[in-house]
């Protein structure tokens, strides 16, 4: 079964961490595009950053994470990881993985990926 398993989302005080885990079964994350987005309440689904296959090796991050969030693969693991460093308030929101398994997905657009996560809450608040 393909599919995508997300961890490692919480509650954090303004400017912590949070790492974010993205667990692949049914195909490989080193050959696939990747793409962690996220969900405001009652706001609409954004990109955050965009990971392509591994031999393509192109990275894509919207400027109000850029120098903050941090996406990157394990090939050994099977798993992609969304690294947070100096959280904000604003930053609360469910996160979600997505995966093109073919890796062509290149837009950073949600139509473009075929497989996603369940989801994970990040809550930042004091």
């Amino acid at each position: 079964e393909v599919q995508l398993v997300e961890s490692g989302g919480g509650l954090v005080q303004p400017g912590g961490s949070l790492r974010l885990s993205c667990a692949a079964s049914g195909f490989t994350v080193d050959d696939a595009a990747i793409g962690w987005f996220r969900q405001a309440p009652g706001q609409e689904r954004e990109v955050i950053s965009c990971l392509s296959s591994t031999t393509d090796g192109r990275t894509k991050t919207v400027d109000s994470v850029k120098g903050r969030f941090t996406i990157s693969r394990d090939n050994a693991k099977n798993t992609v990881y969304l690294e947070m460093n100096s959280l904000k308030p604003e930053d609360t929101a469910v996160y979600y993985c997505a995966a093109d398994p073919s890796g062509s997905a290149w837009l950073c657009l949600a139509p473009e990926y075929d497989v996603w996560g369940q989801g994970t809450q990040v809550t930042v608040s004091l």
